[in-house]
């Protein structure tokens, strides 16, 4: 293929100065807020398993009529 490779041209420059440094930090918030969730979800299977109230059969209003 002749002509300038991907990086030494306008969409390659802008894909390397912008478009993948803005995936990385969309991905550090991603994975950022994975272990947030995770640690909440954690914490919430820790209070459920550890009360005393026992569980409730499922009434028709619990699935929104799904």
């Amino acid at each position: 293929m002749s002509g300038p490779s991907f990086f030494q041209t306008y969409m390659g420059q802008r894909f390397y100065e912008s478009t993948m440094p803005g995936l990385v930090r969309e991905l550090k918030r991603l994975n950022d807020n994975m272990e947030r969730l995770v640690a909440v979800a954690e914490q919430l299977a820790g209070k459920t398993q550890s009360s005393s109230v026992e569980p409730r059969e499922p009434t028709p209003e619990d699935s929104e009529g799904r």
